[in-house]
């Protein structure tokens, strides 16, 4: 069962006054790309949150995020006061300059004197030895329930691909149909160019004779093509039923799908064979696009 690149999950939780959300989620990408936005002077959150998802997620942009909140009960800030009183007698000797000079400044507002540097002194930071082995206790059902949506998405992804192989799988059927109901009227053809190439060969070299023939037997022949078509779906198939991500070799694999297809159209000579080509090519395109989120 192949796994989605693209999920999400969260997780809240609460110690005292300090609560908690995490968050994480994932979209495609070519290879691994975890970002982390973690809360600073929280020591071995980091290391843990990667250790946690190690060997987890083998493909993806991921980000996971924690965002700390405080309590009503949790302390806001407190007022310095050897701090406010160095700033209050600050600004009455600037207040007094000021008079000697002839100018009269208005007071400053209690606003502006708690916003002067170190008069306000931020509430206590989070107890990190106390706060980490709680917030480190929610990785693990995170997580969990990150790889499950990957893998719910996952299932509805491997079914869609599934529809779309069994679809390419027809019409390669109905273009092997086609390739043998053509076979009189490509018989004719190639007895005709045979016959045209031989009848100006006088003088040519046998070689370059050879190879024109060659070329005109290989130009009207689309059974290897189809036969590794064919093939081709049975290996996409073999993907889709194993466990490990699969992702980039389905790539690999839909190029090939398509370079078959390509070259059924251009030698089909038929057109119904060339219709079947184009719904080929279709049906191709779309899987490809949904091989996209597979990780």
């Amino acid at each position: 069962m192949v796994n989605s690149m693209t999920a999400f999950a969260a997780r809240t939780g609460q110690s005292g006054a300090q609560s908690w959300a995490w968050e994480i989620r994932s979209v495609n990408a070519r290879g691994l790309d975890l970002r982390l936005r973690l809360p600073e002077g929280l020591p071995g959150l980091e290391e843990a949150v990667r250790k946690a998802l190690a060997g987890k997620v083998a493909r993806g942009n991921v980000t996971l995020g924690l965002r700390l909140t405080r309590g009503e009960g949790a302390a806001g800030f407190a007022l310095d006061t050897p701090a406010l009183n160095a700033a209050l007698a600050a600004l009455k000797r600037v207040e007094v300059a000021a008079l000697e000079h002839n100018l009269t400044l208005p007071p400053p507002s209690a606003a502006e004197v708690l916003s002067l540097k170190g008069v306000v002194e931020a509430g206590a930071a989070p107890d990190a030895e106390a706060l980490l082995p709680a917030l480190t206790a929610d990785l693990a059902p995170l997580i969990d329930a990150f790889l499950q949506m990957r893998a719910a998405e996952g299932a509805a992804l491997d079914a869609v691909l599934g529809d779309q192989l069994a679809r390419i799988a027809e019409l390669v059927e109905a273009a092997q149909v086609e390739a043998e109901a053509r076979g009189p009227e490509m018989a004719a053809a190639l007895k005709a160019n045979l016959a045209r190439v031989l009848d100006n060969s006088d003088g040519a070299d046998p070689d370059r004779v050879a190879q024109e023939l060659a070329l005109i037997a290989v130009k009207s022949d689309v059974r290897e093509e189809l036969d590794r078509l064919a093939a081709h779906v049975e290996a996409a198939r073999a993907l889709l039923s194993d466990d490990g991500p699969v992702g980039r070799k389905l790539d690999f694999l839909m190029q090939e799908f398509n370079r078959e297809a390509n070259t059924l159209c251009s030698k089909a000579q038929a057109t119904a064979l060339t219709r079947i080509g184009l719904d080929l090519k279709t049906v191709i395109d779309q899987m490809r696009e949904q091989v996209q989120n597979v990780e």
